[in-house]
């Protein structure tokens, strides 16, 4: 090639470039508007030990994005961008969580994160995303740390589940309104007596959580109970009759665990076929999903489950028909009913929809401001004033819990939820079964 074609091609390559380059300024285009294209990373856990949940988030997103996308995608800068999702499964390990996040933020480019299940996962991969600055709505991770941490910047992180605060504050809260008066009236307790609470929690952040949650709800609202068995477990641990065992044998009134879907499915029905352990079983929403109640079988009728979306369960109220379509449509693509970390994954990509459209871009500064103000009517989950926004301290959002008890379904073969607190929207009482065994002692 001679020197002077050479320069030719150099020469024409320099002014395409300076003419794209002004074009981009021109219009304000980022490289993700100009490629009609918002990327977004579902950050879950598809294979390992939580692999349902897993499945039921990326499935949920998949539905969300199908539906944005079927009405022409989010206006922004006067394109109508579709929603690209790409799948970063975390296979329930700490190591495969950052690399997940790692190539969903390098390799990938995503300008937003959505997902995270298991907080001790989570802490590990937003580390990730706190150094490159890319929002993280995070749907399925409840400990608080997630954004009140110190050692790393929170602010491109945004809270929409429950903390492991708020679920222990409502679920003993209905304990102390129903299962206790229940319990000391069958019993003939003095009204004076604590309630004996039995906990077993997994070794994670997110069991830890819940742990120090219900130690500072019973300490915080002056409740009448004292934990009297307090033992921890391996996460994705398969056997837990020596545990229960020892449980047992501090003679709870109620036990709390504080498992995923596989762990307390097992808990449960090891605790009353295997150990003998008679007693009102809690159950953390994380488990509201169709394979508990499948796997749980028999063993969970009169159970508890702390719940904001199930997939049996129809709270009344002005969301209702977004709930039944939504349960319908999820059932109709993928053949199951879905669970609730689908739904709040399933939200989240509303969520960043919303925000990316009110920041009229897919900068990634710009969308971090415009989740934190954002302001959005309610979906499929119940909010507190009925409205999704992200509080000014810690950028959670506040869910209207409810609790629920299992009832066996004889057409169903499978026990079904009954929402029995609070009053507002409760379908029938709570019932303390007859084969229950209280804990010693009256006074």
């Amino acid at each position: 090639m001679n020197k002077k074609y050479r320069y030719g091609i150099l020469f024409t390559v320099l002014v395409i470039s300076v003419l794209l380059a002004g074009c981009v300024e021109k219009t304000g285009e980022t490289p993700g508007e100009a490629a009609g294209e918002i990327k977004i990373g579902i950050v879950a856990p598809v294979t390992g030990g939580a692999s349902t949940t897993g499945t039921d988030m990326w499935q949920a997103a998949v539905l969300a994005a199908d539906e944005i996308n079927a009405k022409g995608g989010v206006p922004v800068n006067g394109v109508n961008m579709k929603v690209k999702l790409i799948k970063g499964d975390t296979e329930t390990s700490r190591e495969s969580g950052v690399k997940a996040v790692t190539k969903l933020i390098t390799v990938d480019k995503v300008d937003i994160l959505i997902g995270g299940f298991s907080s001790g996962i989570t802490k590990a991969d937003q580390v990730v995303a706190a150094e490159h600055k890319v929002p993280f709505i995070i749907t399925g991770a409840s400990s608080p740390i997630m954004t009140r941490r110190t050692d790393i910047d929170t602010s491109y992180f945004f809270h929409h589940c429950p903390t492991t605060d708020d679920y222990p504050e409502s679920t003993l809260l209905f304990v102390d309104d129903a299962v206790k008066p229940a319990i000391y009236t069958k019993s003939d307790f003095a009204a004076d007596r604590p309630l004996r609470l039995g906990v077993i929690y997994q070794d994670s952040a997110y069991g830890e959580g819940v742990y120090d949650g219900i130690k500072k709800t019973i300490e915080n609202n002056n409740l009448n109970m004292e934990i009297v068995s307090a033992e921890k477990f391996v996460m994705s641990q398969t056997d837990f009759r020596a545990v229960l065992t020892m449980i047992k044998a501090a003679k709870p009134d109620v036990v709390y665990p504080a498992a995923f879907l596989n762990e307390q499915t097992l808990i449960v029905a090891q605790g009353r076929r295997d150990v003998g352990l008679n007693t009102i079983y809690l159950s953390v929403e994380c488990n509201d999903h169709p394979d508990y109640y499948t796997g749980v079988g028999e063993w969970g009728e009169y159970s508890i489950q702390e719940s904001r979306f199930g997939p049996y369960a129809n709270p009344a109220g002005a969301i209702r028909s977004n709930v039944l379509k939504f349960r319908d449509d999820f059932k109709s693509k993928w053949g199951a009913p879905p669970g609730m970390m689908g739904a709040s994954t399933y939200e989240g990509v509303y969520i960043a929809a919303e925000a990316i459209k009110n920041a009229n871009s897919v900068d990634k500064e710009k969308a971090r401001a415009s989740l934190a103000e954002l302001e959005m009517p309610q979906i499929i989950e119940v909010m507190e004033g009925n409205t999704i926004t992200f509080s000014s301290d810690y950028r959670e959002s506040k869910f209207a819990l409810y609790m629920q008890q299992l009832i066996m379904d004889e057409a169903a073969g499978e026990t079904r939820p009954k929402i029995v607190w609070p009053e507002s929207v409760k379908e029938t009482d709570f019932v303390l079964p007859d084969w229950y065994e209280p804990g010693t002692g009256g006074a």
